[in-house]
């Protein structure tokens, strides 16, 4: 199923795990933040793209269903 990710930039530290992960999806900003490069998320991308949010130490980030 196709989902679209959900970023909380009032807790989100810059951490950039998800960078490390998912790099095609998730940037940082010159504020520090995650940066959303592509908020659609094909079935066949999900789980790694899942893995990434689930890597922020701080919860900033979600995949959630269409």
């Amino acid at each position: 199923m196709d989902g679209v990710i959900k970023a909380n930039h009032a807790v989100c530290q810059g951490y950039a795990n998800c960078v490390v992960a998912a790099e095609d999806y998730f940037d940082i900003d010159d504020r520090g933040l995650v940066l959303v490069r592509k908020t659609e998320v094909p079935s066949a991308d999900r789980t790694r793209v899942e893995e990434a949010a689930r890597s922020c130490p701080v919860a900033a980030l979600e995949v959630v269903d269409e």
